[in-house]
């Protein structure tokens, strides 16, 4: 994965990918702002519990992962990667967050809710 480490936003982010990627929610939570709003498909997400939730739910499905890029200034800091499910491993997700004093205020995801449904029955 491409990275540029020098900026301390994209450190953040990173370490928050990093934890929540691996079940370890509780890591992922301290980079995140109790007002984080998240815009992902279909939804919005207006505080720590609701995003804590939805990112949970999707963490029970992760079987693994490859990270494609990553990079970031001062604020702002973009992931684009490949979730793996039972499901799929080539449907790619993209992150765009800012972040302030630390902690991600704002994560505009991006990924094709279809792709990771279960297949339909025949």
């Amino acid at each position: 994965m491409h990275t540029d480490t020098t900026s301390p936003a994209l450190e953040t982010a990173l370490a928050y990918h990093r934890a929540w990627t691996t079940g370890d929610l509780d890591s992922a939570m301290t980079h995140v702002a109790d007002d984080i709003v998240c815009r992902a498909p279909g939804q919005e997400l207006r505080n720590k519990s609701e995003y804590r939730s939805f990112l949970g739910g999707f963490s029970k499905m992760l079987t693994g992962l490859t990270d494609v890029a990553a990079f970031g200034d001062d604020e702002h800091v973009v992931l684009f990667y490949y979730p793996h499910t039972v499901v799929t491993s080539t449907a790619p997700a993209a992150e765009h967050f800012t972040i302030r004093d630390g902690r991600i205020v704002e994560s505009v995801l991006v990924f094709d809710r279809i792709s990771y449904a279960p297949a339909a029955s025949e």
